[in-house]
């Protein structure tokens, strides 16, 4: 653990994989909370209302959500950029910020201005044809900020003529789109305890939707909503309940697979230890909530329980971790769960957006479903009204000795602790009723060791390890999801984070950590494009249309997690 006062609290990098990154500011980051002007801002930029939120699935000029819409199909309804022209795809402009460090935005895009973010909570809006800048907002970070991953930022939400953001010092910001000058912040949670913000918010009936960050570091997670207007908080919903948090004492997981759990060592434990660790069991929301409008219902996933390896003092199923959690939109009260791995000891906690889609049930019923992508490689159809499974996809990467447990020497298992399909959204394609998933694949051993509650700094019991003697590789998927068979896959030579891009134009769009950004045909999955943007590709594409031309816009800044090559630019590409 590297402590550093006035500065940050951050751990140093885990093995291989670089996995926390040290938080190192310059005075300029710490002297930071200003907002550059730069060119007047567009006269075309109008605010945003809750009407064009909730038709954003439809909307083929803009970008509203980090996700593409409150189903987080990231799914766009253009069809100009097609099989047929991808190949004439050419740099249309390269903005370039004043962070080189890991890029994990998705812009938005309102009325031909761009909203994108970097790590260290830095805001840009620019025009979206030239690239030419309107502002630049620093976020103030706080003297203490512990977070792990990187110091990411995955985007803003607006609404109106408001944006929101939340930071690695655990604060919601508010800012005025046309002049970037900040509202309004509030605090969230204790970075102290572990507490950190790189998800993109949402907002929604005036209300901005977000989660946190800590797993690692023994908080106790939640979902949270504030006040668009002034950010105080309206309701939370706890990711581990102060009671029940120990389940039905599942012995296989989602899959039907045996865990290996001892139940009833772990339940002598809760006799012994009583229930009280539920403060610090973890159970971070890494990504966006879906946002089911008819019903009102708020849909997340939730991750690893803390400490990740270490099992023995956390007896129980450890709920809601490894799970996805329905609650209702206006009060934040529970509506249901399902659990894919209880009691995890693997660090395959669930992260990637869950997607609303329509879905065949066992019958052949189209039904409202929810489907989402796991570490564990495989991809789950749930019915959105109770939460329950309905199936689950083939594995589109290696499972070997699942559900093998930690030791002491390190044991072997299949996928490891980065999946599988890590925080990347995917995308989906209505028309071919295929989901696109965006694996990685990484041979590890996991060790486990006692480790009590170190107090807001990293937790994790133990450690998982790459293995150098076995080949890493990456694998783009296509699944059918009425029948969770893989329609065709791709695969890369690193693995891949970062997300997908599917359009009405048959395509699908992913990069790759060497530089690598790629279009794909959405049926067959052959590569019609690429293009080499010097940098990982480790963020999810999007795609607008300004005066009639569509573009697609990615950013091209590496990853923090895996240690790909770092750059500050988003590329924005069109049909030359």
């Amino acid at each position: 653990m590297l402590s550093v006062p006035r500065l940050s609290r951050q751990a140093l990098p885990l093995l291989l994989l670089a996995l926390f990154a040290s938080a190192a500011y310059g005075a300029d980051e710490i002297q930071g909370g200003a907002t550059t002007a730069g060119a007047p801002m567009s006269s075309a930029l109008r605010p945003v209302t809750q009407a064009q939120l909730d038709g954003a699935l439809t909307n083929s000029n803009d970008w509203l959500h980090s996700n593409g819409s409150y189903g987080q199909t990231r799914y766009y309804a253009g069809t100009q950029i097609n099989t047929k022209n991808v190949a004439k795809l050419r740099p249309a402009f390269v903005f370039q910020t004043a962070v080189m460090e890991s890029m994990e935005t998705a812009p938005i895009v309102v009325n031909g201005v761009m909203f994108l973010t970097t790590s260290y909570n830095h805001v840009y809006a620019v025009d979206a044809v030239t690239g030419k800048e309107f502002w630049h907002y620093k976020h103030k970070m706080g003297p203490v900020t512990t977070f792990c991953c990187g110091p990411n930022n995955r985007g803003v939400a607006i609404s109106g003529d408001r944006l929101y953001m939340g930071t690695l010092d655990a604060k919601l910001v508010s800012l005025d789109a046309k002049t970037g000058k900040l509202l309004w912040e509030t605090q969230i949670a204790d970075p102290e305890l572990g507490y950190s913000e790189t998800m993109a918010p949402v907002v929604v009936d005036d209300k901005i939707l977000i989660g946190t960050n800590g797993g690692e570091y023994g908080i106790r997670g939640f979902v949270k909503a504030f006040s668009a207007n002034d950010g105080k908080l309206l309701w939370t919903f706890y990711t581990i309940p102060d009671k029940g948090h120990e389940g039905v004492w599942a012995t296989k997981d989602a899959t039907g697979r045996d865990m290996k759990r001892n139940i009833a060592a772990e339940k002598k434990m809760l006799s012994d230890k009583g229930g009280d660790f539920y403060k610090t069991l973890g159970g971070g929301v890494w990504m966006a909530p879906a946002v089911d409008r008819a019903n009102k219902l708020v849909i997340f996933v939730v991750g690893n329980p803390s400490p990740d390896l270490y099992g023995a003092i956390r007896p129980g199923d450890n709920l809601y971790t490894d799970s996805m959690v329905a609650v209702d939109l206006n009060t934040g009260a529970y509506k249901w769960h399902s659990q894919y791995i209880a009691h995890d000891v693997w660090d395959l906690d669930a992260v990637s957006p869950p997607i609303l889609v329509d879905v065949r049930d066992e019958k052949g019923n189209m039904i409202p479903g929810v489907i989402h992508g796991g570490k564990t490689g495989h991809v789950y159809v749930h019915d959105r009204r109770d939460g329950r499974l309905i199936r689950f996809s083939d594995a589109m990467i290696p499972q070997e000795n699942m559900w093998t447990l930690p030791t002491a020497q390190g044991a072997r298992m299949l996928p490891g602790a980065n999946g599988g399909v890590e925080w990347s959204p995917m995308a989906f394609n209505p028309k071919l009723r295929l989901v696109y998933a965006a694996n990685l694949h990484q041979p590890m051993t996991y060790q486990v060791e006692d480790a009590p509650y170190p107090g807001g700094k990293l937790w994790l019991g133990g450690a998982f390890k790459t293995i150098p003697s076995e080949q890493q590789w990456g694998k783009l998927s296509a699944v059918n999801i009425d029948t969770g068979k893989v329609k065709w896959d791709f695969k890369t030579e690193q693995p891949l984070i970062g997300g997908v891009l599917a359009t009405a134009g048959g395509l699908v769009f992913n990069g790759e950590g060497n530089g690598w950004f790629r279009a794909f045909d959405a049926a067959t999955g052959k590569k019609l494009w690429e293009f080499q943007c010097g940098a990982g590709v480790n963020a999810p594409a999007v795609s607008y249309m300004v005066g009639g031309k569509q573009y697609i816009a990615v950013a091209a800044g590496g990853n923090t997690q895996l240690d790909f090559k770092r750059g500050n630019s988003v590329f924005v590409f069109a049909v030359q």
